[in-house]
Order: structure tokens, then sequence, then C-alpha cells
């Protein structure tokens, strides 16, 4: 059949105009095309789920989160498709990076035992972010890990917020100095080569008179006359931070009455702390929320013996039921210093009464909001770090995969076999 001249012209510049716009784009690099990301459920956090959801991607940020047919996008836009997309998920207290996959001595930096106060020692001076460990737990969908000082000494250094880009310490970090960690009960009155404290009340007493210090500090620097101003303390000028809320202290504290005194020195010095561990959250619940600090709650599957004999797998439920907040952790056990994989821990709390949103809410946006970053990561919401995690069915099934991880809008891969 013939066609017309002009019906001929429009056909061939049609077809010369689509050459044009798909050419570039064949050359373009993965890595920095925008991408749309389809999942049978997506789960924003901030809002309800969404069967049949789209996320579109664009310069590292999330441009759109809705359902597919609400959405058209153009077509520089790689295509990808999941059963579940999350937000990246978030390890609210580890020491990945600075306990190493090795167990060596050599990759062993997230305890110095030399001296029980030490909160000038700061995570991101010893963070390793090309450890195995990082693309370890990286490759189940945690793009962020609040990690750095273990517990075991009673000021035993900062923390540190950063992603698992495995880059650079430095271009990966959130924040460099996000709270100061604290050990109260055993872990905190080790005593190391005859070293105090030896017992609790000799704790919070060095606790309590290092503070006291920071505060006199504080007024020394307020002199008038700069010829009488102290010279720059490191130790000081954590406690400082810790003192004007800037860099809260983390606390970690298993039994009730440890629990109780890390309330009663937040309320003496007027601190900002964090709660973390409290396996015995249950026998103080009511003074836990009448303080309204938030909880960084044990790894569900920890053991229960000494001050953690009390744990229990249904500890979260019941923090959720008293309305307070909190989230899930990978932590650090001593005698096997990797990681646990806080996918994991939250898919057991889901199981054992927590749900799955309430599960998934406390690896991803209630961890962002107790670690200071949720205005960019924690939820999937227009504007915010492309940081997402895909999976093949239920990311708490212990036999699903995850297939992909987005951080910062770039692809990485998932598990590579099935548990």
């Amino acid at each position: 059949m013939n066609r017309s001249p002009s019906r001929n012209l429009h056909r061939s510049l049609l077809c010369a105009a689509a050459v044009l716009i798909a050419a570039p784009f064949a050359q373009a690099d993965e890595s920095t095309m925008p991408v749309a990301i389809h999942g049978e459920m997506v789960y924003p956090v901030s809002g309800p789920p969404i069967s049949g959801g789209l996320v579109l991607v664009r310069d590292g940020k999330i441009t759109y989160v809705g359902p597919t047919e609400d959405m058209v996008y153009t077509m520089d836009h790689r295509v990808i498709r999941a059963k579940v997309v999350t937000p990246g998920l978030i390890d609210a207290r580890a020491t990945v990076g600075l306990s190493g996959l090795l167990n060596q001595p050599h990759d062993q930096d997230m305890l110095e035992k030399s001296a029980p106060l030490q909160p000038e020692l700061r995570a991101i001076d010893a963070y390793n972010p090309r450890d195995p460990l990082v693309a370890y737990v990286r490759s189940y969908g945690i793009t962020t890990v609040h990690t750095g000082h273990a517990p075991g000494m009673l000021v035993s250094g900062q923390t540190m917020v950063v992603k698992t880009l495995g880059g650079t310490a430095d271009g990966d970090t959130l924040k460099p100095a996000a709270m100061t960690a604290v050990s109260l009960g055993s872990a905190g009155t080790t005593d190391q080569a005859g070293k105090s404290p030896g017992t609790r009340a000799k704790a919070m007493a060095m606790l309590r008179a290092e503070l006291l210090k920071a505060q006199e500090y504080a007024r020394k620097l307020a002199l008038p006359d700069e010829t009488k101003r102290p010279a720059r303390d490191l130790r000081q000028e954590t406690m400082l931070r810790a003192l004007d809320g800037t860099q809260p202290l983390l606390i970690t504290a298993h039994r009730q009455q440890d629990i109780m005194s890390a309330l009663r020195l937040a309320a003496e010095f007027n601190l900002s702390i964090v709660l973390d561990g409290c396996s015995d959250a249950p026998l103080v619940l009511d003074e836990i929320k009448a303080a309204g600090f938030p909880v960084v709650l044990h790894p569900t599957m920890a053991r229960s013996f000494g001050d953690m004999e009390n744990l229990s797998m249904e500890t979260a439920t019941r923090l959720r039921t008293a309305g307070i907040s909190f989230a899930i952790q990978s932590g650090y056990e001593s005698y096997v210093p990797k990681t646990r994989v806080v996918l994991f821990e939250a898919g057991v709390a889901a199981g054992k009464g927590l749900g799955f949103e309430s599960a998934l809410a406390a690896v991803t946006l209630n961890a962002a909001r107790i670690i200071g970053v949720d205005d960019r990561i924690g939820s999937l919401e227009v504007g915010k770090d492309a940081d997402l995690a895909l999976y093949d069915g239920d990311p708490f099934e212990y036999t699903t995969r995850c297939v992909a991880v987005f951080i910062n809008g770039r692809e990485f891969p998932g598990e590579h076999h099935t548990p």
C-alpha cells in the first residue's frame, strides 16, 4: 500500500528522534542513571504499604513513591522489579567496621582497655569501610550502621553513623560523632588489672565526677579574660557535648538497677541519653516511659546470661505496647567479635509478637529517629536519600533473598545464595 510523502517524512522524523533520544542512554553509566523500581509491595514505613508500588530515583534521591498507575516516567530510567521494596535497613547499635572479619588483634579496634574513661576516642579514626563485614551486612539490605566503640569500659568512646558504601570513612559518614558510649553494670565495672571501677557505685561516682569536671571546664571557657581560659581538652570537649545535648550518651544498661542509675544520672545533669540493651526493661517500663528516653534494644536472639539473664524475645513487643520508642540492634559479643545481622533479629521479633510493620520500623524509621538521621534516611519519601532494599519475598522470612541494595541511588548486589 502506498503512503503519502508527508506521512513517510513524519515517520522518518520520528525514527530519527527515537535514535537520538536512545543513543545517549545506551552509553550511560548505570550507576548514574535514574531508576524506576517496581515492587509488588512497597513499604514506605512513613505511610501505608503500597500494592503495586513504584519508587523513582534520580541523582541519588527519591523523586516519587506511590502507585505505579499514578506516575509515568521517562525513557531514561532503568527499570528494576522486585517482590518487596523497603527502605534501606539501619542497624541502631553495632561495632561493624571496628570489629573486623578476621577476629585478630590487628582488626579489633572496638574496645581500648587501657583506661576506664576514654570519651575522646573517635570511631571514625578506626572505622574500616573496606572490611568484608561491611559488604556482608549490606548484602542483606543494611545500608546504614550506627557503629563504634563496644560496651566493656565505663566510657569506651564515641560512635558514628555511616553508610555501608565501602568507600572511605569520611566519604561514607553521615555523623562522625553521634553518641558517647557508656557502660553500666558488669560491662562497666570489670576490673582491668586493678583499675577502677570495681563496683557499680564506684562507676557512677566516676561518671558523675567527670561530668562535674566538664561543667567546670565550660565555666572557665566562658571567662572574659582569654588568658585564664583552659587549653583544649579532648575529653572535656566530648563530655561538654553530652551536657549540652548535642552528643547524647548511649548508656548500656541491662539490669533494672543500672537502668535506673542511667535515668537518675540524666535527671541530675539534664542529659539527653539513649538506653542501650535494657534486658530488664519490662521491670521498669513505667520509669522508662516517664523519662521519655528511647531504647536501642538488645539483639532479639542474644544469649541470656549475666546481666542479660532476664532478656526476652518478647521485650520489643512490650516496649511497643508501652509506647516507648525503640530500635533493634545487632550489638556486640566479645566472645565472637563478628557481627549479627539486624534483619534476622528484627525477623524473630516480628514472629514473637511484634508483627511485620513494627519490626520493619524498628530497623528503619524508628532507628533513624533515635540516631538523629531521619531527615535523610529511614523511610521512602520524596527528597530523602535513595537507600532501598529489594527482596524476592517477605524480608523476615529466612529463605527470602535480598536481590539488590541501593545506597544514594547506587546499586549494590544482594546476597547470592539462599541461607
